[in-house]
């Protein structure tokens, strides 16, 4: 698969808890920031496609490991790769890193649907074919 999508992030006071570090579901805001930012980077528009085609993406599945905190100001790098394109579906590899310290790592199949039935559909092929070229 294509190699790997950097994206940037600052943690803010909002992305913390009451310890001071980020709380760990923020990840998830973090992760799916990156594959929209990573759709539009290889040219996929998630707004065209729901109003052209009537496809969206979901989340079917997530699962984190949490390695070590990240805290208020600091600066995240954000690292998508795709492990799997399927015909419906994506299975994406993600990573938070603070510097050159791993601080989350999460697995994240997303799915395609009919944004009208929330159906399972296959990728548009131009859709698809954007991904395989990122």
């Amino acid at each position: 698969m294509p190699s790997a999508f950097d994206w940037t992030v600052r943690v803010y006071y909002e992305d913390t808890d009451a310890g001071g570090i980020v709380f760990y579901a923020n990840y998830l805001k973090f992760f799916e920031r990156a594959r929209t930012e990573w759709l539009r980077a290889a040219g996929i528009g998630q707004q065209e496609l729901l109003a052209t085609e009537g496809v969206a993406f979901v989340v079917k599945s997530a699962s984190l490991d949490y390695h070590a905190p990240a805290r208020l100001d600091d600066v995240l790098t954000i690292r998508t790769t795709v492990d799997k394109l399927g015909r419906a579906s994506v299975q994406f590899a993600q990573e938070a890193w603070k510097g050159e310290t791993l601080l989350t790592t999460a697995s994240v199949r997303v799915g395609c649907v009919d944004a009208a039935t929330m159906r399972p559909r296959s990728l548009p092929d131009h859709a698809a074919d954007k991904m395989r070229a990122a």
